[in-house]
């Protein structure tokens, strides 16, 4: 081999090599579960703020504040019951006019699968399909089209690899809240055996993000918009502080559809 094609072997193999490198670090780095999305890229600090909602609403007012005075948008996965309930109304829209994003979070909370067996259905196909799309027609009262929200959260975070296939199937990206803090359980009441105060919750979610190696750096971090009256104790009553602390440890914060292509 002569010198020259030497070199351009060497020229055209480099040139591979970067073409490789370069799609390499342009894939996302996804958490799968079960099918569904769990957490964004854990090598990015930046948080999408997820906050459910079925049968309350109570703390939506205080969030939409919070929100708006720190200049962070957030996703919104709300039933179909809450999209129709008229004392919602008005929140709905005013979260939509300050660039939230708003998705499904199934029409009637179904319980998709068994909390003993996760693999066993509790819904048919055909149940599930339906529900979704009547939580559907509530968003399209509010001008949201399907297309615009493919993103959504399954009821009582709950799932199993059907239900992902069947979302994929009707066009849709499942996600889910990424595990580790213990944000989810702001619905608890006293007397559940799994009841957590607010004030334990919080500190909680700092000592994850201090102890972990990736911290917060890709989460789905969910808190309920609003819990049984029987909670006093509200979670998101800490949410002011708790975003000025993870501002300060330089994190920044992405709706759903900005931290992950569908």
């Amino acid at each position: 081999m002569t010198k020259g094609v030497q070199t351009k072997v060497i020229v055209v193999t480099g040139f591979l090599f970067m073409l490789m490198n370069c799609g390499q670090q342009s894939i996302p780095k996804y958490t799968i579960s079960h099918g569904g999305i769990i957490r964004g890229d854990s090598t990015k600090k930046e948080i999408a703020l997820v906050f459910t909602g079925g049968d309350y609403s109570d703390g939506g007012w205080h969030i939409r504040f919070v929100l708006e005075q720190k200049m962070i948008t957030a996703s919104f996965f709300f039933t179909g019951d809450f999209y129709r309930n008229k004392e919602n109304e008005a929140l709905v829209k005013q979260l939509i006019d300050d660039g939230h994003y708003l998705g499904p979070h199934s029409d009637k909370h179904l319980l998709y699968c068994s909390w003993e067996n996760r693999d066993s259905l509790l819904v048919t196909r055909e149940e599930f399909v339906r529900d979704m799309l009547d939580n559907y027609k509530e968003l399209q009262r509010f001008e949201i089209a399907k297309e615009k929200a493919r993103f959504y959260i399954p009821p009582y975070e709950w799932y199993n690899d059907t239900i992902s296939h069947w979302s994929d199937e009707m066009g849709l990206t499942l996600i889910n809240m990424t595990p580790g803090t213990i944000s989810h359980t702001d619905y608890t009441i006293p007397t559940m055996h799994n009841y957590r105060d607010s004030k334990t919750i919080y500190q909680n979610i700092l000592d994850y993000e201090q102890n972990n190696p990736n911290g917060l750096n890709g989460f789905f971090l969910l808190i309920h918009i609003g819990t049984h009256p029987e909670r006093t104790d509200k979670l998101y009553q800490y949410l002011q502080p708790l975003l000025e602390n993870l501002i300060e440890r330089r994190y920044h914060f992405r709706r759903i559809d900005e931290m992950i292509t569908a």
